[in-house]
């Protein structure tokens, strides 16, 4: 057995990823990062999948400042990754004040981890009692 097929499970899954990350490298950035997201970058176009950005803005905590929704997002990954045991599915987006393309992790848009994560983060707890008031009205 040489080297090559002993690393390759299916030849033709090699080759649309070597097909992919050419095309990638050749294009302009924002096309190369979509063509990396390939259907995780679809579904969160379609909005059948959210970053926790999104969230925020959702539930009221747009104004936060992007270090408290760094933290948040980490908060829920720890709650995604407890439930679940393993990460979330990530997809390179970018970023809403540099415009530089980072990689996010992305939830459904009403994961449970979600909202753990407004609960355990003291910077957002303040959004989760209002939501809780919000659902009790």
């Amino acid at each position: 057995m040489n080297r090559t097929t002993r690393h390759t499970t299916n030849p033709n899954r090699r080759a649309f990823a070597r097909r992919a990350l050419t095309t990638a490298a050749r294009t302009a950035a924002a096309l190369g990062y979509r063509t990396l997201s390939g259907r995780i970058g679809a579904l969160v176009a379609n909005g059948q999948l959210i970053r926790t950005g999104d969230f925020l803005n959702r539930v009221g905590g747009s104004d936060l400042p992007d270090g408290q929704q760094s933290w948040y997002g980490r908060h829920v990954a720890k709650a995604y990754r407890a439930v679940r045991g393993v990460d979330a599915l990530k997809v390179w987006a970018q970023h809403r004040t540099t415009g530089k393309w980072i990689h996010v992790y992305v939830y459904a848009p009403a994961d449970p981890a979600l909202f753990a994560g407004l609960a355990s983060y003291k910077g957002t707890r303040h959004l989760a009692d209002r939501d809780a008031y919000a659902a009790a009205a």
